[in-house]
């Protein structure tokens, strides 16, 4: 197992870095938030031990910036601060567990050992959507097909993020009114028809394979090209 360590002071670092390597665990260590940070981005580990109170870059910091670049190994977080405030913060930054100092090595290790044993967690939140050669970027609200740039409306663009959210399922009138338009009733127009419409001339047109098809009597449905 993997263990990132990031603890400003050399006692403590040594005392935990032996204790692991007894444990026959690969222990990296980092000195202060910042080296932390790097280390965290550059290779991969099973857990990281997280000091509170770190020099350049604290605790809290270094947690919001590991997890705003996606990063969410589980993270122990070691602290002095005995105040529930402070622990609840740290939790909500993105801490899995938190471990107040002074501790037992053997108390350390077990929750280390209870982290590295949870199921990874798939990210709830994804940036880009993709479907064959269309790709879709949440971030910076772009659409490509095929490396080319599609302008599309804010509408179009929410209708567009449905359909790859819903890909190969069909999707119905009644759902995208509700979904896209948040229109919980039918206001007998031909709106859904005529986005549709668009959609499909902007993300089709001057390319040789469709994507959004048309399922008579059910609604719509976008899939790849050989389904």
């Amino acid at each position: 197992m993997r263990i990132l360590l990031i603890e400003d002071d050399a006692e403590t670092r040594r005392y935990i870095q032996r204790g692991l390597d007894e444990l026959g665990y690969a222990v990296t260590c980092a000195a202060n938030g910042a080296e932390g940070v790097m280390l965290a981005s550059e290779l991969e580990h099973d857990v990281i031990v997280l000091d509170r109170l770190l020099p350049r870059l604290d605790g809290l910091s270094v947690l919001k910036a590991l997890r705003s670049a996606q990063i969410n190994t589980p993270v122990l977080m070691l602290t002095a601060l005995a105040e529930v405030e402070a622990r609840v913060e740290g939790i909500e930054a993105g801490a899995d567990d938190y471990l107040s100092k002074p501790f037992a090595f053997t108390e350390l290790a077990a929750r280390i050992g209870a982290l590295a044993r949870r199921p990874p967690l798939r990210d709830p939140t994804p940036t880009r959507l993709r479907l064959a050669d269309l790709e879709m970027d949440l971030l910076r609200r772009e659409v490509h097909r095929g490396g080319e740039l599609i302008d599309l409306q804010p509408r179009e663009f929410k209708l567009l993020e449905y359909f790859l959210r819903n890909a190969g399922r069909v999707v119905t009138r009644t759902m995208l009114l509700e979904q896209v338009w948040d229109y919980h009733f039918d206001p007998k127009t031909s709106v859904v028809e005529t986005h549709i419409s668009r959609l499909r001339g902007k993300i089709e047109r001057n390319f040789q394979s469709q994507l959004l098809h048309t399922v008579r009597g059910a609604g719509y449905c976008l899939k790849e090209p050989d389904e």
